[in-house]
């Protein structure tokens, strides 16, 4: 998968970065690791949310709602670590990885994580 980083400026002016889950890029060589570098998005419920998930419960269902609540949190903090493994030099992250934690009442966080590196 290759990501232009969302920003302000033209897509065609950001170099596209290339991110994996796994450890190598096929085709490519690593030339230089550049360390771990992360991203975290923390959102918190909204209670309109709330209200239509508390309906779908009872008759079932996806939770749209808190899908497009995820999906949004997951983007926000990839395009994060996207900007720290830019500003590290890298032009791939390797090894990439999410996890999700619960902060407060109604409040999660998404963080994503990974390996920067050169590839030629």
């Amino acid at each position: 998968m290759t990501v232009q980083p969302r920003s302000s400026q033209p897509r065609s002016s950001s170099p596209a970065i290339i991110l994996t889950n796994i450890e190598t890029i096929p085709g490519k060589a690593i030339t230089q690791h550049l360390g771990l570098v992360q991203g975290s998005s923390v959102r918190a419920k909204h209670l309109g949310r709330d209200i239509a998930a508390g309906l779908k419960n009872i008759v079932g269902g996806e939770l749209k709602g808190y899908t497009e609540l995820l999906q949004e949190a997951r983007q926000e903090a990839t395009n994060r670590m996207v900007q720290e493994a830019q500003q590290k030099g890298a032009n791939a992250i390797v090894n990439i990885r999410f996890a999700t934690s619960s902060l407060a009442q109604g409040a999660a966080e998404i963080f994503a994580y990974g390996t920067a590196v050169r590839v030629d």
